[in-house]
């Protein structure tokens, strides 16, 4: 079988003059041309590399003009910057491409259509792209804002840029939005411009006295603060000083637990500025508040609910109550329900003590020997309440407690919200600061974040009461 032995390719002009060649001619008849001789193949440059490596620039690629950059007048000025729109150049077919300056910058053209845009169902021609269209309008700076459903007319204030400083002045009754300090605040707590939910007064509250400090927080967890407090001083007959502390907490599963917890702390608060000043035994004082605090909550359940939610759901108000009185010489304690009350010493080589037992089952079930300490709080009816202050109580026995302790330390008053995060004295102890007397509001602080810290999945109260009152907490609050 014979080899295939290359041909050369037939060629239709001559490579060197163009002139028109017949078949089977070995020379051009314009220009003599050696028709026979094969040209060299051409140099083949890849445009993807497989091996990592660039490709080599094409000797037209090498050969391009580019704009001259000249250097810049001094160190200080930026070099020029050259758009790849300056270097005009080909398209595929050969034809020049329109300089942006004239063509595609929406500049009039015959016909009545910007460059680049074409009517509807016009074709596109040259080397305009048909997918591509220049003719969008352009983006506005701003957009202006909506006004709100059922707003009057008139100017929309945009609170992004909106005057925070300047003064608007409310209806009488209402209070501006904190979010975009325009829009009214109605009964609900909402704006009614932008709908923002209004933070609430008793979410966070702190208050300090000479010798008393308290704490709220409405925890990381809960819609709103249902515990509250009282703290005052008052001056007993002799001159001699007094410190009030009073932490209620109110019971999530009632109606209006925080307007339960906030008329039991100022009915006990006031019973007890009242009956101390007089002589009366702080001891007999405690009781007789608790007494009164549970009448406080006792006549919310004669009063219509505030919000018409809680209607099909009505039942009594209640709260858990635990108080302090310090004098110079004597500590009291007073509860109902699972508030608590400790005593921390300044020494820490002294143990602390927890001052008060809970209204629970958990306590109930260790008092009568069926469950140890760790067993009973690890259950979950650990912390069902046996006693506390409403209308539906079973029975109200106030508990009292008088101690004379023989060094200074601090009283921590505060509800589950805390102790739950600190249930032992040791571990109470542990996370009161070393200052605590001398700076009751800052370890009240402290004792707060210690909860949040650790979850914060209630309502969070404490005072922190010094002992013995120091002379400077005399005088009524």
């Amino acid at each position: 079988m014979m080899s295939q032995m290359p041909q050369p390719t037939a060629l239709s002009r001559c490579p060197s003059c163009e002139e028109p060649l017949e078949a089977g001619d070995r020379f051009c008849g314009a220009c003599g041309y050696d028709l026979s001789a094969v040209p060299a193949p051409p140099q083949d440059h890849p445009t993807i590399t497989m091996n990592g490596s660039s490709p080599r620039p094409s000797e037209a690629a090498a050969s391009l003009d580019w704009p001259h950059a000249p250097e810049p007048a001094s160190s200080d000025t930026p070099a020029p910057v050259h758009r790849a729109a300056d270097i005009r150049g080909l398209d595929s077919g050969g034809s020049e491409l329109p300089h942006p300056d004239t063509e595609s910058a929406g500049v009039q053209q015959p016909g009545g259509h910007p460059s680049g845009a074409q009517p509807s169902g016009a074709q596109s021609s040259g080397a305009q792209p048909s997918g591509v269209r220049f003719d969008r309008r352009p983006e506005p700076d701003e957009y202006p804002l909506a006004p709100p459903a059922g707003a009057p007319a008139g100017p929309v204030v945009d609170p992004r840029t909106a005057d925070l400083g300047a003064s608007v002045t409310p209806p009488a009754g209402t209070k501006l939005c904190v979010a975009c300090r325009s829009g009214h605040v109605d009964s609900d707590g909402y704006c009614e411009n932008c709908g923002h939910a209004q933070p609430r007064e008793r979410d966070h509250m702190e208050q300090e006295l000479g010798a008393v400090a308290a704490v709220s927080d409405r925890g990381l967890r809960h819609h709103r603060n249902e515990d509250a407090f009282a703290i005052s001083s008052t001056a007993l007959p002799d001159g001699s000083p007094a410190v009030v502390a009073i932490v209620c907490d109110g019971v999530s599963s009632a109606t209006r637990p925080d307007e339960a917890s906030l008329a039991a702390s100022r009915a006990a608060n006031e019973a007890l500025l009242a009956a101390l000043p007089l002589g009366t035994h702080p001891q007999q004082a405690m009781h007789e508040a608790i007494l009164a605090a549970a009448e406080a909550v006792n006549a919310l359940a004669e009063a219509p609910p505030a919000h018409e939610e809680h209607a099909p759901h009505q039942n009594a108000p209640a709260c858990t109550l635990v108080g302090a009185v310090v004098t110079p010489t004597l500590l009291i304690v007073g509860w109902v329900g699972d508030s608590r009350a400790y005593w921390v010493p300044v020494d820490r080589a002294t143990p602390p003590a927890r001052l008060t037992e809970d209204d629970s089952w958990a306590a109930q079930m260790v008092a009568a020997g069926l469950m140890s300490e760790a067993q009973a709080y690890a259950d979950e009816r650990a912390h069902a309440i046996t006693g506390w202050l409403g209308a539906d109580a079973y029975e109200l026995e106030p508990h009292t407690a008088s101690f004379k302790p023989d060094r200074p330390g601090v009283v921590v008053v505060c509800t589950d919200g805390l102790w739950n995060y600190a249930e032992a004295a040791e571990e109470m102890a542990e996370v009161v600061p070393l200052d605590a007397a001398e700076r009751p509001l800052h370890s009240a602080q402290v004792l707060v974040g210690h909860a949040l810290d650790g979850g914060g999945h209630d309502n969070v109260t404490v005072a922190v009461v010094p002992f013995p009152a120091p002379p400077q907490g005399a005088g009524s609050a």
